[in-house]
């Protein structure tokens, strides 16, 4: 079974990878970047991208569930990976027989830490999100003291945008950082990296501009793209003028068209954004996507490629940039969704 030809491939480009932790390491003085790998490092692969990443010098990486850390056991020390969700009561015992850092993101989980023995912790401050962390008005008294806190951190709301948030959330952060006995702070995420030194403290954890991502216009230049879908092309068949295509026959031909049908749809987490926008190449010819998105196949118009036969593979545009602006999805949504049926490709 493992000889089937696959009909979706992401190709994924290790350089680029690396080349972009490293271009990130370059705009920050001071301090080190590390990664975030959580939901399969965006659905890259965390094995394979925490492998190459911490090969190029790469110490620090965060997940969001302990499962995630788990199977990451036997790639990197487990003392390199920091849990982003926190501790359930529960869980303690084994949270601790694996080794993993895990981020203290409430009063309870800070109580549970330190009575079932304390060590090694990091603690979230929430400095203005109001997702998840301890709030400024829950860290007086001594919620902290007795904590072997090695990271203190927080996470920007904003850091996309040239809002006023960033510097007051900057400003709780600093306030709260100065009062407490971490050994390192963090605040920069991708697009914070960008907002210049202040920002940096010790560590940053850059997570989408790792994949390609362009988190703040100023990365265009040094964000290389990463993942490259290739789709299998299934069927060729030529419409007459005024054939319709795909559901709701939202796609009439307005000439004869050659109508190439390829294995990719939105269970892929190619989406219905993409319908009469997308579009593929084929040996550097531009193919438009027809016809609406279907949960396993999309139509192409072929015209263009008239060498193109069942059995070919296109590549699907996927600069995450454009491909946002084209589909109206994320960078992010669209990054953690494509890879859910396809075969990995590393080169």
């Amino acid at each position: 079974m493992n000889d089937l030809t696959p009909p979706l491939i992401l190709e994924i480009d290790s350089d680029a990878l690396v080349s972009n932790w490293r271009a990130l390491g370059r705009q920050v003085t001071g301090a080190t970047i590390g990664a975030a790998v959580k939901a399969d490092a965006y659905g890259v692969g965390a094995h394979e991208v925490v492998s190459r990443l911490s090969k190029a010098g790469c110490a620090d990486f965060f997940v969001a569930h302990w499962s995630e850390a788990l199977a990451l056991k036997g790639t990197i020390v487990t003392s390199q990976i920091s849990v982003l969700n926190g501790t359930t009561g529960n869980d303690l015992a084994a949270i601790r027989a694996l080794g993993a850092v895990p981020v203290l993101n409430t009063p309870g989980q800070v109580g549970d830490w330190k009575a079932s023995g304390g060590g090694r912790c990091h603690v979230m401050i929430d400095s203005g999100i109001n997702r998840l962390g301890i709030g400024p008005e829950q860290v007086g008294g001594n919620l902290l003291d007795g904590l072997e806190i090695d990271i203190l951190l927080s996470h920007l709301a904003s850091a996309d945008e040239d809002v006023a948030q960033n510097a007051t959330q900057l400003s709780v952060f600093s306030e709260i950082a100065d009062v407490t006995n971490a050994k390192r702070r963090s605040l920069a995420n991708s697009a914070g990296i960008m907002l210049g030194n202040d920002y940096h403290f010790d560590l940053c954890r850059p997570g989408i501009s790792l994949y390609g991502g362009i988190a703040r216009p100023e990365m265009r230049g040094f964000i290389r793209q990463v993942v490259f879908p290739k789709a299998q092309i299934l069927q060729v068949r030529t419409l007459p003028a005024g054939a319709t295509v795909g559901y709701n026959a939202t796609h009439i031909c307005g000439r004869e068209t050659r109508v190439a049908t390829a294995a990719i749809g939105y269970a892929d987490g190619y989406f219905r954004g993409f319908s009469g926008k997308g579009f593929c190449h084929f040996e550097a010819k531009e193919l438009p996507i027809i016809g609406r998105v279907s949960m396993d196949l999309v139509t192409i118009d072929a015209n263009a490629a008239r060498n193109l036969q069942e059995g070919d593979y296109v590549d699907i545009e996927f600069d995450l940039a454009a491909s946002a602006k084209t589909s109206g999805m994320s960078q992010y949504e669209l990054l953690t969704g494509i890879g859910l049926r396809s075969q990995r490709s590393w080169r």
